[in-house]
């Protein structure tokens, strides 16, 4: 399999998805709950049920792990991991940070992956061994190894747990030892803005793959 051919349909399945959920952004969310403050929308099976009816007609021996659904064919070689609507608490309130996110991964490590961050129209690619871009402009990490010269970003889980507590323990010590931490809402696109370097760190626990 061509990885540029994977690359290009992914691509091509995140904008498709990006463009349903931003004409839904205006639109009155139907909102279910998976937990206290874990949100899913129709918006978010609709992306997921688009992206996966791509992949199927483009690779139909090819596993998918998406948020939303079962895992399809997850002893396939070439596996799908798709979160269709990163962020759906913001999406729900119009807080401009959200994202669709899909990777690739080959016999388990990452060959493709394709970001969009949708109220900017910002795409993040990456291809193994190739680089990563943004808007096909290469990008790469921040060079800062100075806490006190860095800006953290970070996220927390759904259930205020011991980890919770950890995690809040932590944003109090960096906020004291760094120029600032950020809690956005979107996992994936706090990793993208590790990756060009607008943010120089990021952690969070508990993520799952699709996060990442």
């Amino acid at each position: 399999v061509d990885i540029h051919h994977i690359h290009d349909v992914a691509v091509q399945a995140a904008k498709t998805a990006a463009k349903l959920i931003l004409s839904d952004s205006d639109k009155h969310k139907s909102v279910n709950y998976k937990g206290r403050t874990d949100l899913v929308t129709h918006t978010d099976k609709k992306s997921e049920q688009l992206i996966c009816t791509i992949i199927n007609e483009t690779f139909p021996d090819h596993g998918i792990l998406a948020e939303e659904s079962k895992p399809h064919l997850p002893n396939a070689n070439y596996q799908w991991i798709i979160d269709p609507l990163d962020g759906t608490t913001n999406f729900v309130h119009n807080y401009p940070s959200f994202a669709v996110s899909i990777g690739v991964h080959y016999k388990k490590s990452p060959v493709v992956g394709c970001v969009i961050e949708i109220s900017s129209d910002t795409i993040y690619t990456a291809i193994n061994k190739e680089g990563a871009f943004c808007n096909n402009n290469p990008i790469k990490v921040s060079s800062e190894n100075n806490l006190q010269k860095s800006l953290l970003v970070t996220g927390f889980g759904y259930d205020h747990d011991e980890k919770w507590e950890a995690n809040m323990n932590l944003f109090k010590s960096f906020t004291d030892i760094t120029q600032g931490v950020r809690r956005l809402g979107a996992a994936s696109v706090d990793l993208c803005h590790v990756a060009c370097g607008i943010v120089d760190g990021f952690w969070e626990f508990d993520l799952h793959p699709w996060d990442t």
